[in-house]
């Protein structure tokens, strides 16, 4: 899985970035944070947990994951995924579950 990240504290914004390239079966372990992450799925397909939850996104799909809610994704489609992740907050604070 590859990666770009912006923290909003380093380009002055509320708001910190994370662009998401990965494979098929690849994805994040189950974390939280203390505030929402907006998830938009530009190519491909991913598989959300969302608390409780389990969610297929395609592109051109949104995914909200809430404050305090354990989450995770995995490119579940064929080819490679494409997404950018938007965390409501100037700086990335993730706790690993």
């Amino acid at each position: 899985m590859t990666s770009f990240e912006a923290c909003g504290d380093e380009i002055g914004a509320g708001i910190s970035v994370i662009a998401v390239e990965a494979e098929p079966g690849a994805g994040p372990a189950l974390h939280r944070h203390p505030y929402t992450e907006v998830f938009v799925v530009l190519d491909g397909r991913a598989t959300f947990t969302l608390g409780d939850e389990q969610r297929v996104v395609h592109a051109g799909q949104i995914a909200v994951a809430p404050a305090g809610v354990p989450h995770r994704f995995v490119n579940s489609g064929p080819r490679r995924l494409q997404q950018v992740d938007i965390h409501e907050h100037p700086r990335f604070e993730t706790e690993w579950l």
